[in-house]
């Protein structure tokens, strides 16, 4: 560590005394901001843990059938169509009393006329045994479809009605279909993706990504539900789901607590805005089935607070995303020339900045647009005038949830990039040249390197626009990543 040795432009350097001990401030004064900050989030959680009762709460869930009646799998070996008989309905429900069968019932299919065509599955039941007649859900048959080699969850009845079934109404009745493999297969797909392009940061970032549910599913969910405040709710499991993700994922450094920062600022603005807007903007969330289902299970439910929470979530990953990076492209710029003064190394940090800030306002607009197609495919049926359109209970939200996050993501990259510009300066370069590969050709792109160095001054910046930056940093990134290993 001590020493210097040279493999054709290699260099090394012992950081100063006196850059040490900026360094050493620097962290100690980011330490000091954010763990006031971790203790007040794990004390409020601590405080707000959902007890996890459902008292209060009444439900009749559409999962739990009544006494004979079982939920089957299987798999279609033919599909018929056959003339429907007067009366038939999704679920002989009605007939045996049963609330739940009745939920079926209405999900599976209307009564159909006499004449009319249903479409049955021969099915093989996964238990065994011999093939079962299924009735398939009008609309599934109209939209969708099925076939034979479908996996398929079905409702049966047989064990209940007796000798109803041969007075019109099926035993059989389709409820979903089986996606277990498909998914499986993608989501295994993902994680080997991830591991082998970002390697031991990948899978770190995947258990971080799990962790962030399990924060989820056992404190901010069940907490909504028992009628935390809301906003504190979404803040603080927010906080949590942040600081583990991002120090789980890319480790304890300032780089990372600057981005930490930066995502804390912009989660905040977005809570404050999202409070806000769901106020003024009268966000009820009754438009929706779930909606309507929600409000009637318990008094303690606030759909007005779902949807507040909902508005902080999902901005979370793009937040993060934008923060880490601005946070990241700081250091590297630094590096690449040292003597950069602050003014300046934080406008060139902007040009990529703003960059970022274009494409990522995109990714949010379209991601919403495309999770609410078919709502904006209903509005523009329906022909109604635009403004009328984005301002309905059918659209304002995601409109609302598009705004907001993109304000709180626009306001965090200059608050994360000014942050890391003064906590860069403060701790000063690891290295003050570049490190070639020893007894090798220089690399494509060492020459924009050298320049930015030897000049060693703001102005070496100026020569270069955002997308050469970039390249040499990735450049200078991948060399010392490949000294690393």
């Amino acid at each position: 560590m001590g020493h210097g040795h040279s493999h054709g432009q290699t260099e090394h350097f012992e950081p100063s005394a006196q850059a040490l001990a900026a360094r050493k401030r620097a962290n100690w004064l980011l330490v000091a901001v954010l763990a006031p900050i971790a203790v007040l989030t794990v004390v409020a959680m601590l405080l707000m843990w959902p007890s996890g009762s459902k008292e209060g709460i009444t439900f009749a869930s559409p999962y739990a059938a009544a006494p004979g009646v079982t939920f089957d799998t299987g798999k279609i070996q033919a599909v018929t169509q056959e003339s429907c008989t007067q009366g038939t309905q999704a679920s002989a429900a009605n007939q045996n009393g049963s609330a739940n069968q009745s939920s079926a019932a209405n999900q599976s299919g209307a009564t159909q006329p006499q004449g009319s065509q249903c479409t049955f599955a021969s099915t093989q039941p996964d238990n065994g045994g011999s093939p079962v007649k299924v009735v398939i859900n009008p609309d599934v048959a109209k939209s969708h479809g099925v076939k034979a080699g479908d996996s398929i969850r079905y409702l049966n009845l047989s064990h209940v009605q007796g000798a109803a079934a041969g007075n019109g109404s099926p035993s059989y009745v389709f409820l979903d279909f089986v996606r277990t493999v498909p998914m499986a297969l993608l989501a295994i797909l993902y994680a080997v993706v991830v591991i082998a392009v970002a390697r031991w940061r990948g899978f770190r970032a995947l258990l971080g990504l799990a962790g962030a549910y399990v924060v989820m599913v056992s404190f901010m969910l069940p907490g909504l539900v028992e009628g935390k405040p809301p906003l504190l709710v979404a803040l603080v499991g927010s906080t949590a789901i942040m600081m583990g993700v991002l120090y789980f994922a890319h480790g304890f450094s300032a780089k990372t607590s600057t981005a930490l920062l930066g995502t804390i600022f912009g989660l905040g603005i977005t809570a404050l805005l999202a409070a806000w807007a769901t106020d003024a903007a009268n966000l009820t969330g009754i438009g929706t089935g779930e909606g309507a289902t929600l409000v009637n299970m318990s008094d303690k439910i606030s759909l007005s607070g779902i949807i507040l929470c909902g508005l902080i979530i999902s901005g979370l990953g793009v937040l993060n995303d934008v923060t880490i990076t601005q946070s990241a492209a700081v250091w590297e710029l630094y590096e690449l020339a040292p003597e950069t003064g602050a003014r300046k190394l934080f406008t060139s940090a902007m040009r990529i900045g703003r960059d970022h800030i274009a494409s990522t306002v995109y990714t949010i607009a379209f991601a919403y647009a495309g999770a609410a197609l078919p709502i904006l495919i209903i509005v523009m049926l329906y022909d109604r005038p635009l403004v009328d359109a984005l301002t309905s209970a059918e659209l304002s939200e995601e409109v609302i949830r598009t705004l907001v996050g993109s304000i709180g993501l626009v306001l965090a990259i200059p608050v994360t990039t000014l942050i890391a510009v003064l906590v860069v300066k403060a701790t000063g370069p690891r290295r003050l040249a570049a490190a070639g590969a020893p007894d090798s050709e220089p690399a494509r792109g060492d020459s924009d390197v050298r320049e930015l160095e030897t000049a060693g001054s703001a102005d070496a910046f100026e020569s270069f626009d955002t997308g050469e930056l970039a390249a040499v940093v990735m450049t200078r990134r991948a060399r010392r990543e490949a000294e690393r290993r």
